[in-house]
């Protein structure tokens, strides 16, 4: 189910629990950050000593490892659904890979959503799963079942795959989905690496599920836009002592109003 303006978008998520975008990504970024997120994989290997983990291939804080995944909040028409979904001031509640090893699976391959919250008529998470690779079912095209998003049990295994969709689409494609659809990674039987980022934001009250700001400190995000570290997190940081709570305003690290 493709979309092609705001208001098809918009009904459709909250009809169908998703919906897609093409040529989001332009191909140049694509094959920039698919060399950048290889070499991000590697590193989180190295942390985990082996790449014998059940989330191998995830990376868990894409920000942490190049400018060109910061860069990406800059990218308009990759942000504004989330804007007009859950308000300019929402940030990013998790920031993963979403990749899948060669010949194999991980642990996104089980049934799950990504936000167990469910608040009658109000979303709280937005996810937007971002092709680098055109997604196959023979390189595990994420399963999807349409409409399950105001769903609160989980689905048996034999009811989704029975009733399941598959995000077949091209590299540069944005999948937009309710956090509350339940969905499951497939298996990649080809001899590639298929690539892919995943979003999830949240309301700008919401905790992360990592703290952002405080993981990336050390960086240098000097040209870094105010765009970009307000959707990281960077504006709405709870005050740690007296003296951030009393700053002038403009020194403030919660300097916008929760959506």
């Amino acid at each position: 189910m493709h979309s092609n303006n705001k208001e098809d978008l918009l009904s459709k998520i909250h009809a169908n629990g998703f919906a897609v975008i093409e040529n989001v990504l332009d191909h140049e970024f694509i094959v920039k950050i698919k060399d950048e997120l290889n070499l991000a994989i590697q590193q989180e290997a190295k942390y985990h000593e082996d790449h014998n983990y059940q989330d191998y291939g995830m990376v868990l804080l894409c920000s942490l490892y190049n400018h060109s995944f910061i860069k990406l909040f800059d990218n308009k028409r990759l942000i504004e659904p989330f804007n007009e979904i859950l308000g300019e001031g929402c940030i990013v509640y998790a920031y993963t890979s979403s990749s899948m090893p060669p010949n194999s699976k991980n642990y996104s391959a089980r049934i799950h959503k990504d936000c167990p919250r469910m608040i009658n008529g109000y979303i709280t998470n937005i996810g937007a799963t971002i092709l680098l690779d055109d997604f196959t079912e023979e390189n595990g095209a994420t399963w999807f079942l349409p409409n399950s998003h105001q769903s609160v049990e989980a689905p048996t295994e034999s009811y989704f795959y029975e009733n399941a969709d598959r995000l077949v689409a091209k590299a540069g494609s944005v999948w937009y989905f309710d956090a509350r659809l339940w969905h499951a990674g497939g298996k990649n039987k080809t001899d590639q690496w298929r690539h892919a980022l995943t979003i999830n934001m949240c309301r700008p009250w919401m905790k992360q599920r990592v703290d952002i700001p405080r993981a990336m400190m050390d960086m240098e995000l000097g040209d870094v836009s105010q765009q970009a570290l307000q959707k990281l997190g960077f504006h709405t940081q709870v005050p740690a002592n007296y003296d951030e709570y009393y700053a002038p305003p403009e020194k403030r690290k919660y300097t916008q109003k929760a959506e």
